[in-house]
């Protein structure tokens, strides 16, 4: 069925005037539907956007940093990837949701910039070059640094653990190509194990630098070093053909009693040291929690996306290990999908005794992730902790969010929480932001009310800001903010807030107006 409708205008309207013409219904329509497009326009270029807001994270030696690749350019190149780019807009793309595209992506990415051989079988999981190059450069940093000192010897040779290397292999030949670092990768499947061998010897001029190590094995040469004052000791379980599990408990006088397949504990030899660990664990509780994203096709086995407890849990297990090998790694880190696990694991770490814990987050396009590190190692220098300051980043998780619900419907909300008590808004839709302008009394207002009624806002007739790219006019000793909304996966959003004048007489009310923002938008998205 199709409807026609027809105006008859006296002038021509702008776009913030045609917007305020449209019953709430044709607006809210009109939006969804410019930010669905721009999302998929993004999506499917697959290029960076760019973001100016504190707190993010960008690797500048990361080739990728600020030039993704011309997929024009390596489909003049390399003919195999030619049938998998298309133009539109003028612009060369890749279908993300298409597992043959991106497989074929990263291979010749390996290729064209790091010199590397690599593929992989249907199905495993196909990583995504400029993302773990993110991780393997801040690794560096972490090393190069004077925090906590060395292991002593040579320290031009770097020697890492790549914890469930999985059959593509890539961070043992990204850290190769690009530093020179050895490596031990383990993981326990036999087609894991099978492929990560060919990937390396695929590359005979790195592959002395790598060896494929089976977790499920108890190497004859490995022990458990002794741990003094230890009053509560680890067991790892894991049954017969399943994904690895945690015991959260600790067990005295039990510590070799593992089931394989290992951690670290049972797989790093007796006189082995190395300078780090890293893991992409397993992000997912469930396989079918795994494959909700459909925007892109990264492929993927339960045994590589899905952990009892998930990520939580299996970093948790690095963390136990960690406090038995202790100094026998100079720094133990992970990736991780979500924010809102770092907090718990963070507190974890210090009450097991570490000396030095870091975090930072790997930024890429759409896609957040963070990465988080700790160390046993003696500090080499005194740290000395900043002032403390009021926060002007501030940032909460939307998980668990009910299926009925979008992006898009949370980015309207945050616009119509502020606008109910009167403040300014800008929503802009191409960087998926609200600008916000609150007086005082809004802001007491907001603190005091808790939660808004924000599905009546339509109705109360307020001024309606307009879409373009024109600033909110900021009057002096007013609290000036930004709202962010990012995709982190299926059922999951970052909100991520800034201010906009730090030396504000108000700033100190920004983390309480932000936790009601929090409080409303929980209530109404999350299960």
């Amino acid at each position: 069925m199709q409807y026609n409708l027809r105006l008859t205008l006296s002038k021509p309207l702008t776009q913030a005037e045609a917007l305020n013409a449209l019953t709430p219904i044709h607006r809210r329509c009109l939006l969804s539907h410019q930010l669905h497009r721009r999302l998929r326009v993004s999506m499917r270029n697959g290029k960076k956007r760019a973001r100016s807001e504190p707190g993010t994270t960008k690797q500048p030696r990361n080739k990728y940093s600020d030039n993704p690749p011309d997929f024009a350019s390596l489909a003049s190149l390399y003919p195999s990837f030619k049938p998998f780019v298309f133009f539109s807009g003028g612009r060369a793309r890749i279908d993300w949701t298409d597992y043959n595209a991106t497989r074929e992506l990263t291979r010749i990415l390996l290729l064209h910039d790091h010199g590397v051989n690599w593929w992989i079988p249907d199905g495993q999981l196909c990583p995504t070059v400029p993302n773990r190059s993110n991780y393997i450069h801040w690794i560096n940093d972490l090393l190069s640094s004077e925090v906590i000192q060395s292991l002593g010897g040579d320290g031009s040779k770097v020697k890492g653990f790549d914890i469930g290397t999985g059959a593509n292999c890539i961070y043992p030949l990204l850290g190769a190509s690009l530093f020179g670092w050895s490596f031990v990768g383990s993981d326990f499947t036999d087609v894991a194990l099978e492929w990560a061998e060919k990937n390396v010897k695929s590359n005979p001029h790195i592959s002395d630098l790598i060896e494929i190590r089976d977790s499920k094995v108890l190497p004859q040469s490995s022990s458990v070093p002794e741990v003094e004052n230890c009053e509560s000791e680890l067991t790892i379980q894991e049954e017969a053909g399943l994904s690895p599990t945690v015991q959260s408990d600790y067990l005295v006088d039990d510590i070799k009693s593992y089931i394989e397949p290992a951690v670290l504990l049972g797989v790093v030899k007796e006189n082995e040291t190395f300078d780090f660990c890293m893991s992409n664990p397993p992000f997912f509780e469930t396989f079918e929690e795994s494959g909700l994203n459909p925007k892109t096709s990264c492929g993927g086995t339960p045994e590589e996306m899905v952990c009892n407890g998930g990520e939580q849990a299996f970093v948790s297990r690095i963390i136990e290990d960690s406090t038995v090998l202790r100094q026998k790694f100079r720094w133990y880190t992970s990736m991780l999908g979500k924010k809102a696990n770092l907090k718990l694991l963070i507190s974890k770490l210090w009450e097991v005794g570490v000396t030095i814990v870091k975090t930072t987050e790997f930024v890429q396009g759409q896609t957040s992730r963070w990465g988080l590190a700790w160390s046993f190692m003696p500090t080499a220098r005194k740290i000395i902790a900043p002032p403390v300051v009021k926060k002007s980043v501030l940032s909460f998780m939307l998980e668990g969010i009910k299926r009925q619900y979008s992006a898009v419907d949370v980015l309207q909300s945050v616009e119509e929480f502020f606008k109910s008590c009167g403040a300014s808004c800008k929503l802009n839709s191409s960087t998926f932001s609200v600008d916000i302008v609150a007086s005082d009394d809004q802001c007491n207002s907001i603190s005091k009310n808790g939660i808004t009624d924000v599905d009546n806002v339509r109705s109360h007739g307020y001024d309606k800001q307009s879409l373009d790219g024109s600033s909110l006019q900021v009057p002096e000793d007013n609290l000036s903010f930004r709202i962010l909304v990012f995709q982190q996966m299926p059922g999951t959003l970052l909100i991520k807030g800034s201010l906009q004048q730090k030396d504000c007489p108000l700033s100190g009310l920004f983390s309480v107006v932000f936790g009601s923002l929090e409080e409303s938008l929980k209530s109404k998205f999350c299960r």
